[in-house]
């Protein structure tokens, strides 16, 4: 029964998950807060184009 309760598999599993769910929220975070400000200078570059 104490081995059973100290398993440690699944746990790396989880810690990816937590880090890739985080970095998708600052991602989306990110272009949220930038997304009007790279639209204009990306409007800007092509009409120099």
């Amino acid at each position: 029964m104490f081995l059973f309760l100290h398993r440690e598999e699944g746990q790396g599993l989880a810690e990816y998950a937590l880090i890739l769910s985080l970095i998708a929220i600052l991602a989306v975070a990110a272009l949220l807060f930038f997304g009007g400000n790279l639209n204009s200078e990306i409007s800007h570059i092509g009409a120099s184009i």
